[in-house]
């Protein structure tokens, strides 16, 4: 197959890892345009199969929908279908369109936007959904929330996340010793949950004496101060007491792998998400897992080594913060986590949901 592939939202976060790996996986068996900047195209230039396009129209931009460049679509329009890893399209595309809706979090859960921003999501999404031949999310609990906010009648098919290739690869020379610390890695948002990791982790210092692990959070302080008041003022307080939290600032990959690599265990303690990668994440590192039982986590972790507390209790999570801390974590057989989660697989599954589409 011959595959347009927008990769503009590369270096955005998680949509820009999701198509970063789906793309060496097109490449093994199909003809692929990438339509990105010469910063985004640059690590896949060696690979074979691939033509570029560079594009610096920026996502979710009047231009893109509007006035998207005519030489763009001349080269896009030489294809058989075109994917993007988001709910952004462009205006004019004439081929078979396959588009990503991740989550619905600004849909579900209230305060995350205000009200033009809501009403602003919602009409990507379902212009999304209009002008896709099929659509694609990354867990059940997903699909079905698509098809409850946005009546979805097409098809909805589910490809999940993998864990990236530099935390699959060995590390070199020896692995890193575990620390006396425990790993967050999100945001303030407040479907992230941190307010009750703060809690839980304050009152697992004052009940027992030997709790002196650290809570270490993945990310600037600075950038901690906007979002969920209620979290950021827990944050304030906590931050003052030496020894209790630090942040690592913003780091790389590497700094990343082994941060997951060097902590005793991670809490993911979510109250929503579409996914939640980080867990993953971690056990793909050794590193067992503490998370929510919220639905998508029971969907995606149930046959998986973590230890699940109640969402938003922070003395249940106490308790699994204090017990967990007493042993030495069990090794996690990554065989396993691999053969659940494959970008190779969610690759195989776009592919044939677009053969079943003709140009």
């Amino acid at each position: 197959m011959r595959i347009a592939i927008d990769c503009r939202m590369i270096g955005s976060g998680g949509i820009g890892s999701f198509i970063s790996e789906l793309i060496p996986c097109f490449l093994e068996e199909n003809e692929c345009l990438l339509i990105g900047t010469h910063e985004q195209c640059t690590p896949f230039l060696r690979l074979q199969n691939v033509e570029f396009c560079y594009c610096d129209v920026k996502p979710f931009s009047l231009k893109e929908i509007a006035n998207f460049p005519a030489d763009v679509l001349e080269q896009i329009h030489h294809y058989d279908y075109y994917f993007t890893p988001y709910c952004n399209i462009p205006g004019k595309i004439e081929l078979p369109i396959f588009s990503v809706i991740h989550d619905v979090v600004f849909l579900d859960v209230k305060g995350m936007t205000g009200l033009l921003g809501r009403i602003a999501r919602k009409l990507f999404y379902k212009r999304a959904v209009n002008f896709s031949n099929a659509i694609f999310t990354v867990s059940e609990f997903s699909k079905e929330r698509i098809i409850h906010h946005l009546h979805c009648k097409k098809d909805i098919e589910v490809v999940y996340n993998a864990a990236p290739k530099y935390l699959r690869e060995p590390f070199e020379g020896e692995k890193p010793a575990k620390k006396d610390q425990i790993l967050f890695v999100g945001n303030i948002k407040k479907h992230k949950g941190l307010k009750s990791l703060l809690d839980a982790f304050e009152k697992a210092k004052k009940s027992d004496k030997d709790f002196k692990s650290k809570l270490v959070i993945v990310g600037n302080a600075e950038n901690f101060r906007t979002g969920d008041e209620e979290t950021v003022a827990r944050l304030n307080e906590l931050s003052s007491q030496e020894g209790f939290i630090e942040f690592t600032g913003r780091i790389s990959n590497d700094q990343l792998k082994y941060a997951y690599a060097e902590s005793k265990f991670l809490v993911q303690p979510s109250l929503y998400e579409g996914f939640g990668i980080p867990p993953l994440e971690a056990m793909t590192c050794g590193t067992p897992a503490l998370i929510s039982d919220i639905p998508v986590f029971k969907e995606i972790y149930s046959n998986l080594p973590v230890t699940f507390f109640k969402a938003g209790d922070s003395d249940d999570l106490c308790e699994k913060l204090l017990s967990l801390n007493k042993f030495e974590p069990k090794a996690i057989d990554l065989s396993k986590v691999s053969e659940l989660y494959s970008y190779k697989r969610s690759a195989q599954i776009i592919c044939d949901t677009m053969a079943k589409f003709k140009k």
